[in-house]
């Protein structure tokens, strides 16, 4: 059966779709020895699919991982310039996971990794609303107004945010760390936030997807979600 390829790469565990379109664009895809496009079906029991000149086959059991992305590492699979990849990580793992959502470079903290397309662009997809707490150390003192402020949605340059949940989690001389829960996922959006209240961001950890916590997970580690976990997740993303 015919399918869009981003959709079989998906499926394959090779990454999710959104990831998959970005590949395809970066002219990574080949079908048949023709570069993909954007668009173009294939049968993966009649096509030859190659990514990076590799062939790719159908996937096989379903793996769910917690993974502490550490600073200093690209929410990646592959980089060019050598950079460290989460991919690195995960050299002795069977399955070929990827990461659902990203983290940026100089960010650290929680990020699901797996193989299971379908989960992940359900827990991407903005209708879904996952929640995402992030730590973050602001430089200056968070005052009542500014809070509010992020908790109502801020204006900024692709739109206004989604209201938002703070919490003051301890005050230092000079300092302030606080949680921010927001379900959306635009690029450096926690960041951008705290920039627009005069606050930039020192430190930032993800610390909690939709109730999978890092717990004592050190950067560089990962561990396996226990069945009731994934079901849990499952069932978040069923709601809608």
């Amino acid at each position: 059966m015919e399918e869009r390829i981003q959709k079989i790469l998906s499926r394959c565990g090779i990454a999710s779709r959104r990831k998959a379109e970005e590949m395809i664009l970066e002219g990574l895809v080949r079908v048949n020895g023709v570069p993909a496009t954007l668009g173009m079906k294939a049968d993966l029991q009649r096509d030859h699919i190659k990514v990076r000149g590799r062939l790719i086959s159908h996937a096989g059991s379903k793996v769910y991982m917690i993974f502490n992305k550490p600073v200093k590492c690209l929410t990646a699979m592959y980089d060019p310039e050598k950079r460290p990849v989460v991919n690195d990580y995960f050299k002795r793992v069977k399955a070929k996971v990827f990461p659902v959502g990203r983290l940026d470079f100089n960010s650290e903290g929680l990020l699901i990794m797996t193989n299971d397309g379908d989960l992940a662009n359900a827990i991407l997809h903005p209708r879904n609303k996952i929640p995402k707490t992030y730590r973050v150390k602001i430089d200056g003192f968070l005052d009542e107004k500014d809070r509010v402020k992020l908790e109502r949605g801020v204006r900024l340059e692709d739109g206004v945010t989604a209201p938002a949940k703070i919490r003051r989690v301890k005050k230092l001389k000079a300092n302030t760390w606080v949680d921010i829960t927001i379900h959306e996922g635009r690029k450096r959006q926690v960041r951008r936030m705290f920039e627009k209240v005069r606050h930039p961001v020192i430190k930032l950890i993800r610390i909690k997807i939709n109730g999978l916590e890092l717990e004592s997970l050190k950067p560089g580690e990962y561990r396996y979600l226990t069945p009731e976990e994934v079901a849990k997740l499952k069932r978040e993303v069923d709601k809608n």
